[in-house]
């Protein structure tokens, strides 16, 4: 079980185009929002995920104290996926997920020369920007999340200049939320 420390956005413009970058496919079923259960397909790989707040932080989030949940992922063959994901509730989440580098001005000088793990993350590219562009019944929403190693990383962010509102801990941007949107 890992703790996933991660911020989310939402979009002003996207300032290039979106095909120069690899992506995944990605569809989610939720059997539980609260906490979060959801079976997930990205692209072939098949998996059941377990979100949620670590016990005597349900509220912190929101207040800005920890940005991290709990997350457990086990895999799932494609029959397991496809049965559980029949016993989802409401929205099935479909949305194509671009894997863009991180903003240049992410991180000032100073704080990257007192952090060399974070230094060396950012040279070998293991920290970007997950773009999410939702399909259809949430077509034209795009959501971008960055995860870090660290919540003083995460506060540390400069976000890039296309990004618009810092919606982390906004329950109504949560995928397990949208499930339960009503939809027209």
């Amino acid at each position: 079980m890992g703790i996933e420390i991660e911020k989310k956005f939402t979009v002003k413009e996207i300032p290039f185009d979106l095909e120069q970058y690899s992506y995944y496919e990605i569809e989610q079923g939720y059997l539980n929002v609260h906490p979060a259960i959801r079976v997930r397909r990205q692209d072939d790989i098949y998996y059941m995920t377990y979100k949620g707040t670590p016990k005597g932080l349900e509220n912190a989030s929101e207040n800005g104290e920890n940005i991290g949940q709990t997350e457990y992922n086990m895999p799932l063959d494609k029959e397991s996926y496809e049965h559980l994901a029949q016993k989802a509730d409401g929205n099935v989440i479909r949305k194509r997920r671009y894997l863009i580098p991180l903003n240049d001005d992410a991180f000032d000088e100073e704080y990257l020369g007192k952090n060399p793990e974070l230094k060396n993350s950012l040279e070998k590219n293991e920290i970007f920007i997950e773009l999410d562009v939702f399909k259809a019944p949430f077509e034209g929403r795009i959501l971008a999340e960055v995860e870090f190693p660290s919540e003083e990383a995460a506060r540390n962010y400069k976000a890039a200049s296309w990004f618009y509102q810092d919606v982390t801990g906004d329950r109504k941007y949560s995928n397990s939320q949208m499930s339960l949107e009503e939809v027209n």
